[in-house]
């Protein structure tokens, strides 16, 4: 989609501490991003780094842009341009009209969303999604999967829910919030105590005593043993951080029946993650009369796994009599959802569902 569309749309990757500018066409970046320092305590010199980054890059285009379009930290009205109360860009207290202040600068339409969403948005049409349906055909079955939702995994917890190939804003503009879920290990907090950059390393140190600043991917690298630490409790604090995953996505997926995907930089370690989302999709529930019934009703598979893609693309259908006739129909009793990592990055996902985001709202008009 819009692979051959020759309209340029000016983006950003807006970060606490730095701005990157760059710009797309036929889902191809076409310049060398731009980086500034964000500027995020103080307003007016925030507000000049987006005007100056974007003129750079609109110096640099081989024709005018059309739009400009990004993702933006919330809470936001995204609707309507306008951002809210931010912890890494203070300077955004109290609501700033950032759409329509960019608007009136460079006389473009301004869209502006959710990470989450817009790497959702990205997957669905031109990554996870497709390459789903692509393994389906190839393996010669004919479901077809309409419905993606989106994971991202890194400072916070952030998700997007595309639904036949339209992305769900809801009626506020507050679709996918899902950092509000709780975390099923310590169901006071939200889910992204349980899964996120802080999570994982606070969860090492509570388990290993390790007084050392340690990353996400330093915890992995103990995980491997290529790294000095606590290799049984790198270990473990993955597996938590998996289990609270898993409950997370059980729950978006008891109203969105859909692929899921991940990105964020602590989907590199699914190896020691996945094991306990799997095993919390593919779990049940306590009913008050004693049986329990499945946490979701499909069965889950890892597409990432060869395993687990091999079991997902196995035959399960069978043939069963039409009652009173001799005709016979084809019946596919398991209902499956998979679970895949980003097909195309987390960043380009992102800048991929803003162009694209951008083009379908220009053509609604």
């Amino acid at each position: 989609m819009y692979q051959f569309d020759k309209r340029i749309v000016m983006t950003l990757d807006a970060g606490g501490t730095n701005f990157v500018f760059s710009a797309i066409q036929s889902n191809e970046e076409i310049v060398e991003p731009i980086v500034l320092p964000s500027n995020g305590d103080n307003l007016e010199k925030c507000l000049e780094t987006l005007v100056t980054g974007f003129s750079a890059i609109k110096l640099k285009l081989p024709d005018n842009p059309v739009a400009i379009s990004f993702a933006f930290p919330g809470p936001a009205d995204y609707v309507n341009g306008i951002i809210g109360d931010l912890n890494n860009l203070p300077a955004f207290r109290g609501g700033v009209a950032l759409g329509a202040f960019l608007k009136n600068v460079f006389g473009i339409p301004v869209f502006i969303n959710n990470d989450g969403d817009l790497f959702a948005y990205g997957e669905a049409l031109a990554g996870a999604l497709p390459e789903v349906n692509r393994m389906l055909g190839n393996a010669g079955k004919s479901k077809v999967y309409k419905n993606l939702i989106g994971i991202t995994l890194g400072t916070g917890f952030g998700g997007g829910v595309v639904r036949d190939g339209e992305l769900f804003l809801g009626d506020n503009g507050s679709a996918a919030e899902v950092w509000v879920l709780r975390d099923k290990r310590e169901p006071v907090y939200s889910v992204e105590e349980g899964i996120s950059i802080r999570a994982i390393k606070r969860e090492y140190a509570r388990l290993s005593g390790d007084p050392r600043k340690l990353t996400p991917k330093d915890i992995f690298d103990i995980a491997e043993g290529t790294l000095e630490g606590d290799q049984a409790s790198a270990r473990t604090t993955f597996e938590h951080a998996g289990e609270v995953l898993g409950e997370a996505i059980a729950s978006i997926n008891a109203v969105v029946d859909g692929i899921v995907v991940l990105g964020g930089g602590i989907v590199a370690a699914h190896k020691y993650l996945m094991p306990s989302v799997i095993r919390e999709l593919n779990g049940t529930v306590a009913m008050y009369e004693g049986a329990p019934a499945d946490r979701i009703e499909m069965k889950a598979f890892f597409l990432d796994d060869p395993a687990g893609l091999t079991a997902f693309l196995a035959p399960t259908s069978r043939q069963i009599l039409v009652p009173g006739t001799t005709e016979t129909i084809e019946y596919d009793p398991v209902k499956r959802m998979g679970v895949i990592t980003t097909k195309l990055g987390t960043s380009k996902a992102i800048a991929f569902g803003a162009y694209a985001f951008a083009l379908n709202e220009l053509d609604k008009y």
